[in-house]
């Protein structure tokens, strides 16, 4: 079972997919299976972007309350 990805790293991932699919070297198939993964990349990194502002809001309104 693969491991999660920290934020950065999928970002890393999803920059050098970027890369590879500009340059448009790779054969069809090839080009599918990375535009499938960047776009899993997407959606991971949107889940830990809106969990981390969940945190924040959360220790905002705790130190608010403070």
């Amino acid at each position: 079972m693969a491991t999660k990805k920290t934020f950065e790293q999928s970002m890393d991932r999803l920059n050098d997919i970027v890369e590879l699919l500009e340059k448009n070297e790779q054969p069809l198939d090839e080009t599918i299976k990375l535009f499938e993964e960047g776009l899993l990349l997407v959606n991971e990194c949107d889940k830990q972007l809106k969990t981390f502002e969940n945190k924040i809001e959360e220790l905002a309104k705790k130190k608010v309350e403070e």
